[in-house]
Formats: structure tokens, sequence, C-alpha cells
């Protein structure tokens, strides 16, 4: 029985800021669903969360078996291949991020956040930078699925503040880890399995930063399992709290499974790149460039396709304009 789900994702640009620096990643294809949450001034943090998606993108399409089978790439772990792919495609995310701001001063300290799953056979890979969140929705409660990097999440961890104070405090916004601000960077994975009926939500701190789990939860709930409603519903509990900050919400639900070899994995932080990886990875990041560049027509839209259709539309003008005449002028000569 093949994987099978359902999957409703939306991002919005909330009430506030002028421009949304957050994307949204549905890939049906690789079955790799992710939220970036750019920061930066002067649309930089558009470009960081943009970059991270089209990476996790081209490199699940394109460079699947060339990256798995890289001996230099290898990971200590024993992941399944799609999340030992989503591993290595986030560092390679955070790398070209971080060569990116390094050689261009208009780009200069951006960054992004990444939430992302790869869902694989009976299993889902779970693998996060930053104060993005996955979360399973069960019947009584929701379960977070990550851990925020981020000032408020290690005060909490110690106790010595409450979530709902998180929600208000000033330093609610200060993560503790992202993409692209350093040349390399710590992931935080781990692997559930998922059952026929699991559903999941994954969403940018322009929901969770202003709505406690329960609240999260409660709305999500009176959706009844419509997952479109659960994702505009979110998103305008958002809008509806002053709408500060970009918002972006993926809620999926599985249908199918198929067995798998993996069992569950608690979640483990993957060390930061040491200096000789972090250059094996630049030399991915030159080919994944060229290959960019070598596809880049390929993915542009055909001019000969749309020739015949204008054509057409040109033979057919041109017939009803000396259709009209001929009529004009047998009504005159009448």
């Amino acid at each position: 029985m093949a994987l099978r789900y359902n999957v409703v994702g939306r991002t919005d640009v909330g009430l506030v800021r002028p421009g949304n620096e957050d994307t949204l990643h549905i890939d049906r294809e690789s079955n790799v669903l992710a939220v970036c949450d750019g920061m930066g001034g002067h649309q930089a943090g558009e470009v960081a969360s943009q970059s991270a998606s089209q990476t996790i993108r081209t490199i699940f399409k394109h460079l699947h078996d060339e990256l798995l089978a890289d001996p230099d790439l290898a990971l200590e772990q024993t992941l399944p291949s799609s999340g030992e792919l989503l591993v290595k495609a986030i560092r390679l995310a955070n790398r070209e991020i971080h060569n990116r701001s390094t050689n261009d001063p208009a780009l200069s300290g951006m960054g992004t956040t990444v939430v992302a799953v790869a869902l694989e056979d009976n299993v889902m890979s779970v693998a996060h930078v930053g104060d993005s969140r996955a979360y399973r929705l069960e019947e009584r409660q929701l379960v977070p699925l990550t851990t925020d990097h981020s000032w408020v999440a290690e005060m909490q961890s110690k106790q010595l503040m409450s979530s709902a104070e998180g929600l208000g405090s000033v330093g609610k916004n200060v993560i503790t880890r992202a993409l692209g601000v350093r040349e390399n960077v710590e992931v935080d994975y781990r692997l559930v399995f998922v059952d026929p009926g699991d559903t999941f939500v994954l969403c940018s701190d322009g929901l969770c930063g202003f709505a406690e789990d329960d609240e999260i939860f409660a709305t999500a709930e009176k959706a009844g399992g419509d997952l479109k409603r659960i994702v505009d519903d979110l998103i305008q509990m958002a809008n509806d709290r002053g709408g500060a900050d970009n918002v972006t919400v993926i809620a999926f639900r599985v249908e199918e499974t198929s067995p798998s070899s993996f069992d569950e994995l608690d979640v483990f932080t993957l060390d930061s790149e040491n200096p000789e990886l972090l250059a094996i990875e630049d030399t991915w990041l030159k080919q994944m460039a060229n290959y960019r560049a070598e596809t880049a027509n390929d993915e542009q839209p055909s001019p000969v396709n749309d020739s015949p259709n204008k054509l057409l539309l040109t033979v057919i003008f041109a017939a009803f304009v000396i259709l009209a005449a001929a009529i004009i002028y047998l009504t005159t000569q009448s």
C-alpha cells in the first residue's frame, strides 16, 4: 500500500508588514513539506526563506541519488533516505544563504527558520532550525514535535517563564538558531511513526508567537477535520490578534501508509559541520549553481508552444474584421 496523504497550506502577509518573508513549501512529488520564516531588512528575509525552499526542492528533485551516494557527506546516524537527504538539504541551504549574505552587502545578516518533514512509508522525518513549529493534532490535545531555538524557549525550559509570559515577552522574537547566520548549523531531527488518520500542522511564529498551544488546538478542533478550514481559521486567528507578523500554516492528514523497517527516534541534534565538510558542501553548491544555470531555459515556458495559439487568434481576429466589413458593405448597398 503506497503512502497517501492530503495537504493544504497557505501563507498570509498579515495586517502590519508590507511584505511576506515567509515561504510555503509543498512538494508532493518528494513528499516534503516545509515552512520557512525569513529575517533581514530590505526584503533579504524573503530571499533567505525562498532560497532555503529552492535548495530543498532542487536537491530532492534533481540531486537525490548523488547526495545520498557521496561518502564524504555521510551521517553518523542511520536514517531513512528521505530523512538523511532532508538534513543534508538543510545544511546546504544554510551554507548557500550564508555565502550569499557574505558576498552581497544588500543581503548581509539575512537568515531564515525552517521546519520540514519528509514522509516515507509509515515514518516521518522532522527537522528544524529556529522557532517555526511542527505539531501532531490528536483527539484531545496538540502535541509539539519541535522545541523552539529561542531565548524564550530556553527561559521556559529553566522554568523561569510561563508560556503566557512568553507570548508577551519583549524577547519572544529572539531566536538562538537560524539558517544563514553562521557558516555551519546544528539541526534538530526526530523520526515519528504515522498512521492513517493522523493529522499534523506546520506553522511559522506568526501563529504560534501569538497563540498558546491550547488555543491553536481549540481552533483546529472546531474545523472537524477539514484541512482547509484548519488552515484558514488558524490564519484568521493570528490576524484577529493584530496580524503583526506574516503567518504560514500547513495542515496535512495521512490516509494510507506502507510498512518500513525503522523505529521511532527521539529528537537529537546533529552537530554543525567542520571546516572539511563545509568545503565539500561548497563544492556541491557550485554543482547546484551549474545545474540551475543549465536547466534555467528548460524551466521557462517555450515560446514555440505559444506561437500557434497566437497565430490562430490573429487569423480569427482578421477573419472577424473582414466579415464585419463585408456585413457593413452589404448593408449600405441594400
